[in-house]
């Protein structure tokens, strides 16, 4: 079967003919004129598929199509988006090839497990994987060669749905290849499989490819006729399956994706490791110069030079940690090939302070020449972590570094906020969004103006939640007590705080329950109510999260609570951006140093929705005491229960004598100036410094460049 760009020659009008190329290229996801391009080409279709231009164009008409390349305003605005497009593809006046005269052939790899490009490809959980889209199109904006290694899995990761008592239920949906913006890769005509030894027999892996701007993502696949059955299986899930599906996985994902690279002729000057899980590649970079003549120490000095690490947790369970006898049974040949002792090559693994195993992230703490955390306060927690790596210094001399995570702007800022900036700010301000004195301009924007602009995103959110609470219900998904907390009676003129995320214990989703009684004060309070919205999954094999998010969603449940509280199901990168993008309030509770970075909070602040959130994370370095709230209750307690009591009464106390008087202080005409104050703070702050433009451009000079100019 034919799948991709070429498959619609046959439907498409000769005037429309590159409309395929224009939808099988992620970038229309964050250039607004071509995202507007599909919502003409049949906006109802346009919310059928879930914003899924592929999908589109397999069940549009005909008649459609040949109507619209006779359509004078579609053919303008399709013509202006092939000539942005082009200019992208062609590189353009960009920041990198006038800054660096470097990695003009050679690119940087980027290996991550996940990646969160747009919801209608569902090869992501989380905030790793959004980070690691919104890091690909970003180096497309700047210009910079990249090329990104991941997996298509096919089930990708679960969906959720909520059970009447409230226990979440994850369901494996297969997506089809010719549904989503994937293409094969093909060698002579023929799709390319790149085989990887595993255990005594071979895995075959089938090669696809993502148009991202200008960049490309690999996805690796082995689920076809070439492998037995149990071994389709591996790139099924994305964080499926025991520790000995994980460890297979992360060996395809490493060695197999640099063995990607070398089949696709793809020579990198510099490979990122996005967190450990693709961490074998530097023992499969190690093998490739053992097996030229080098000693196992020369090799790894090479390694080391070109090798960049990010790692993003500080919980000690973020980290895969393999039994040593499962390293022992799918790298028992291998360590021959390294010139390594079975001791040797464990002890590869293996953390001094924490000898149980072999932990993935001390592999790429060994053999990667530049590691670091994703915010002030997580390198300083990684430092502490990992000081047993290197003993005989002091903790901050460990090499561990930080580059604050960012966001993509372009991919979460609202059309309502983005009309604001072009008018008030810059008409190009997202060509020069890091430039922190044109932020200066947000001050002038007239409140009622800012405050429109609002209460438009508001009520988006809130058609998406009553929208798909009514398709559930008519899908016989929800009963009539689910469709009430699934926020249909939420009150749009109303405080809403929102709290999107994973639901991980240490996230305290319910911190905000410890008292219910003043918490019920709050929501009921007749002239100045609060509203929750939460939004969130818990991995499958996570218990305690599971019980967490049982426990928030029977308290919106709760006829006491009167439908000021509620949860919407499902969370995925749609839900989010009308979250980031509609709530009055980002409402971030972690325990402290818990948090790595936490960019839902910079996707809202850029929207002006301001944080009320732990000083963790990004928050210890963003807030200034004028854009959000802070808190900061007794600091970090060994008694978890009495730190969560009393951050939990810094929370009250902040929404009772801060949040909740300012936001209800309004002019005659219901204008909150106190509060626009603080939303306008929070962009002024955030935009700038929070942005996936700063981050790689910090990435860049910082690690990329140095590394790519060592001989």
């Amino acid at each position: 079967m034919q799948y991709g760009i070429a498959s619609y020659s046959e439907k498409m009008p000769p005037r429309l003919r590159r409309l395929p190329e224009i939808a099988y290229n992620f970038w229309w996801s964050w250039h607004r004129p071509a995202r507007d391009l599909f919502k003409y080409l049949d906006y109802p279709l346009w919310r059928s598929t879930e914003h899924n231009p592929v999908s589109m164009l397999d069940e549009v008409t005909v008649e459609r199509l040949n109507e619209l390349a006779t359509d004078p305003l579609f053919l303008r605005q399709y013509d202006a988006v092939l000539v942005a497009l082009d200019s992208v593809l062609k590189n353009g006046h960009l920041w990198f090839p006038k800054t660096f005269d470097v990695l003009a052939d050679r690119p940087i790899a980027y290996f991550s497990a996940e990646f969160g490009l747009h919801q209608s490809l569902s090869i992501y959980s989380g905030g790793l994987g959004v980070l690691a889209g919104d890091h690909i199109k970003e180096t497309s904006d700047l210009g910079i060669p990249f090329t990104a290694v991941g997996f298509l899995y096919e089930r990708g990761y679960f969906r959720q749905h909520m059970t009447p008592d409230g226990w979440q239920e994850a369901i494996y949906p297969r997506f089809k290849p010719e549904d989503v913006a994937v293409q094969e890769v093909l060698t002579d005509g023929e799709s390319t499989f790149v085989p990887v030894e595993l255990d005594g027999r071979t895995i075959n892996l089938m090669v696809w490819q993502v148009q991202v701007g200008r960049n490309r993502l690999y996805l690796m696949d082995a689920d076809h006729e070439l492998n037995s059955p149990w071994d389709r299986e591996l790139t099924s899930t994305l964080y499926g399956g025991d520790q000995d599906m994980r460890i297979r996985q992360e060996i395809l994902l490493g060695i197999g994706g640099l063995r990607v690279l070398r089949k696709l002729s793809i020579s990198p000057a510099v490979l990122h490791i996005n967190e450990g899980h693709s961490a074998f590649l530097v023992l499969e970079q190690a093998r490739e110069l053992v097996a030229e003549g080098m000693s196992f120490a020369e090799a790894s000095d090479i390694v080391r030079s070109r090798t960049v690490f990010t790692t993003h947790t500080p919980v000690p369970a973020g980290h895969d940690v393999f039994p040593f006898h499962l390293v022992e049974k799918y790298f028992h040949g291998y360590w021959p090939k390294l010139g390594l002792s079975r001791e040797e090559f464990l002890a590869l693994g293996t953390q001094p302070a924490d000898p149980h195993g072999f932990n993935m992230t001390v592999l790429a703490l060994r053999l990667a020449g530049q590691t670091n955390g994703v915010s002030q306060m997580h390198g300083t927690v990684s430092r502490q972590m990992f000081h047993s790596l290197w003993p005989e210094g002091r903790v901050e001399d460990v090499p561990i570094g930080h580059v604050t995570n960012g966001i993509h702007v372009a991919s979460w800022i609202g059309n309502a906020m983005n009309r604001i900036f072009r008018k008030y700010v810059a008409p190009d301000w997202i060509d020069r969004q890091d430039e922190a004195i044109l932020w200066e301009r947000i001050l002038d924007v007239p409140d009622e103006e800012l405050w429109s602009a609002h209460l438009h995103l508001k009520r988006k959110l809130m058609t998406l939640i009553r929208e798909r609470a009514r398709q559930m219900r008519i899908e016989g998904l929800l009963t009539p007590e689910q469709v009430l907390c699934s926020g249909t009676l939420l009150d749009p003129d109303a405080l809403i705080i929102g709290f999107a995320r994973r639901f991980a214990t240490y996230k305290r989703a319910g911190l905000i329950f410890e008292d219910l009684e003043r918490l019920k004060r709050l929501v009921h309070d007749r002239h100045r109510p609060v509203q929750f919205i939460f939004s969130g999954k818990a991995h499958p094999a996570d218990e305690g999260g599971k019980r967490l998010l049982q426990q928030v969603y029977n308290v919106a449940k709760d006829p006491a609570m009167g439908g000021r509280i509620a949860f919407i199901e499902d969370y995925d990168m749609q839900v989010a951006r009308y979250l980031v993008q509609g709530v009055d309030v980002w409402l971030n509770t972690p325990r402290c140093p818990y948090e790595a970075s936490g960019t839902s909070g910079q996707k809202a602040a850029t929207n002006g929705v301001p944080n009320l959130s732990v000083l963790d994370g990004w928050w210890a370095e963003g807030y200034n005491g004028s854009n959000g709230w802070a808190i900061a209750a007794t600091g970090v307690c060994e008694d978890v229960q009495m730190q969560d009591r009393a951050d939990a009464a810094e929370l009250y106390r902040l929404l009772e004598d801060e949040v909740v008087p300012l936001f209800y202080r309004r002019d005659d005409a219901g204008v909150p100036h106190g509060w626009l104050r603080v939303m306008k703070e929070a962009i002024r702050t955030s935009v700038p410094v929070f942005s996936t433009r700063r981050m790689v451009k910090d990435y860049t000079e910082r690690y990329y460049v140095p590394a790519a100019r060592r001989p």
